[in-house]
């Protein structure tokens, strides 16, 4: 029987990075997803194939994320939260399904995410508690289903054109839901004891 297997394509600038110093990131994630990685330097492309040992086969898709992460811009320290938490998800959105090929639009709206001086994107890692990347044409975020969705919404504000000062607003309030959120869930196991 074919073992699985999945393929994706990434920058060849990024090929060093998920292959680390001394090929130490490529063995973490082999390691750790129980997977093999052929990786094309030439052309960026990677072969996933899951390994016998693993009796999973949704590693393949966790590791098909972190190489996926890494190719959009993402330090093997980040897209490793992909691996670390188990309710973390990776979400990316595509500049050109919303400006087409306009290059001068996604450069400014790229300029609008980061901010001066990387502001705006630091702030909405601080109040969604997620990891962003803004690479090429793509904008990337790691966090659990609810941060990335907050963080993703936020990111859709500023492209449809909304103030900075209306996404921090909105970012404060959600922050402010999601920790009451977490509060009641910790609450509720005390009051059934």
């Amino acid at each position: 029987m074919a073992k699985p297997s999945a393929f994706v394509r990434i920058p060849k600038e990024r090929v060093g990075v998920l292959i680390g110093p001394e090929g130490k990131t490529k063995k973490s994630i082999e390691e750790k997803l129980m997977v093999q990685l052929q990786i094309d330097s030439e052309t960026g492309g990677v072969t996933l194939t899951l390994s016998e040992k693993a009796e999973d086969p949704s590693l393949l898709f966790r590791a098909k994320d972190v190489v996926t992460a890494i190719g959009r811009g993402f330090s093997s320290e980040h897209a490793f939260r992909l691996i670390r938490d188990e309710d973390a998800i990776l979400d990316v959105i595509d500049l050109r399904t919303v400006f087409g090929k306009s290059e001068s639009d996604i450069r400014r709206i790229k300029g609008r995410i980061i901010g001066m001086n990387g502001k705006t994107r630091k702030t909405i890692e601080e109040l969604t508690d997620t990891n962003i990347s803004v690479y090429g044409h793509t904008v990337s975020i790691i966090g659990n289903m609810e941060q990335a969705q907050a963080a993703r919404e936020a990111i859709q504000m500023l492209i449809e054109g909304s103030l900075h000062s209306t996404v921090y607003r909105y970012l404060h309030r959600k922050r402010r839901e999601l920790k009451k959120k977490m509060l009641e869930l910790w609450e509720k196991p005390a009051e059934e004891s």
